[in-house]
């Protein structure tokens, strides 16, 4: 198995993004914010953005609230010149953001106080993943405004929990797709026709369409909708070239991918199909980590001998005085327990080599499974040595 050398990838200046993902709950935030705060400690300018909805990172990197906005990170070690900010995507303030960058101050008011908008901002199906890869390229552009002294030379990017890992690299093809698409043309016609026009383009088939989508939206609805798409309209070039910018991005030879999993069937099947596409894509990985890995103090233990001293253990004692039956009794209650770990451990471990059989080539790091909730520096550096090797 190749181990993936996490602090030669941290060191190396040629990476300025690294994208963590994987399917939900499987640690990339953790992962993120350690692999941040641990390249910040050796000498990096890093940013970590999460889209994380419950607000984990935040409260590992001590800090009350994270925004739209990069926070510093303060106790950290800086011995070595590096610092550390952290954000949180808001979804609807980037896609504002965007408005307002590609369109007229007249438009772009038009379109901020549009109900359609305001609904699709916030909860259209791949807007989030869109909206972080936009945050992604703000950010590098916010990097490099002074390439002799970047404000960052590193961004770490916490992807979206999403149904689907592969849906963050398909976002930016899909939004593209939806504001190229026939029904958006259709929609936008009236108003780039004029009057005379509106009615030659809404007869026949289509203005049974207008006439099903008043019944099903209801008039106001729609009309809030043409009203959206002729206001956008100007902006369709623009946001088919940055969702094209945005996938470019990603294949950079300075951008790499680190996909997490945690050692569990479903969670490694994603994983082996986000590493699938990434090579179909040629878009540069650097490995896998198998997050929360079961270990055991004593390896050559097996559950099963455990199992059977505990066993023999109250065969030898069932005669024994109270004082000798309880020190029998903790001691098997370690070894069964013990018992159980050993078989999760085993599990973990299988699951883990038949993922590296079927993808010999993919470096892997194992990080352990961690005591407890992982809530501030300490434990978020004791997760980075693990990434390392330490």
């Amino acid at each position: 198995m190749s181990v993936l050398d996490i602090d030669a990838l941290l060191e190396d200046p040629q990476t300025r993004i690294i994208v963590c993902c994987g399917a939900g709950g499987v640690g990339k935030t953790t992962t993120a914010a350690a692999l941040g705060l641990r390249a910040a400690e050796s000498g990096r300018r890093v940013v970590v953005l999460t889209i994380d909805p419950a607000r984990r990172l935040a409260q590992s990197l001590g800090l009350t609230t994270l925004d739209n906005t990069p926070r510093p990170v303060a106790d950290i070690n800086h011995t070595d010149g590096g610092s550390l900010d952290a954000m949180m995507l808001d979804m609807k303030r980037t896609f504002d953001e965007v408005v307002e960058a590609h369109a007229t101050a007249e438009k772009a008011e038009q379109i901020l106080a549009n109900p359609f908008y305001q609904a699709v901002s916030s909860s259209f199906a791949g807007t989030q993943e869109y909206m972080a890869m936009e945050k992604l390229g703000q950010l590098r552009v916010e990097a490099d405004l002074d390439p002799e002294n970047p404000r960052w030379d590193l961004i770490v990017v916490d992807t979206p929990p999403s149904r689907s890992a592969l849906d963050f690299l398909d976002a930016p093809k899909r939004l593209g797709s939806f504001l190229d698409g026939r029904f958006i043309r259709i929609l936008a016609a009236p108003a780039k026709a004029g009057g005379r026009a509106y009615a030659k383009v809404f007869s026949a088939g289509v203005n049974v369409v207008t006439k099903t989508l008043t019944k099903v939206l209801g008039g106001q609805m729609l009309g809030d909708v043409q009203t959206f798409v002729a206001a956008l309209d100007t902006m369709f070039g623009g946001f088919r070239k940055r969702a094209d910018h945005t996938y470019a991005l990603l294949s950079d030879r300075t951008t790499t991918f680190i996909v997490v999993a945690a050692p569990e069937r479903d969670a490694l099947r994603e994983a082996a199909f986000f590493v699938d596409r990434l090579d179909e894509e040629e878009m540069p990985l650097a490995g896998l980590v198998v997050n929360r890995m079961y270990r055991v103090s004593a390896p050559g233990l097996s559950a099963a001998r455990a199992l059977g001293a505990a066993e023999e253990l109250g065969d030898e004692d069932s005669t024994s005085s109270t004082g000798g039956w309880e020190r029998t009794a903790i001691t098997q209650g370690l070894l069964r327990m013990h018992a159980v770990q050993a078989e999760i451990a085993a599990r973990h471990e299988s699951l883990a080599r038949r993922f590296v059989a079927g993808h010999p080539d993919i470096p892997v790091v194992e990080v352990p499974a961690a005591s407890g909730d992982i809530h501030d520096l300490v434990g978020l550096r004791a997760v980075g040595d693990a990434l390392a090797g330490k």
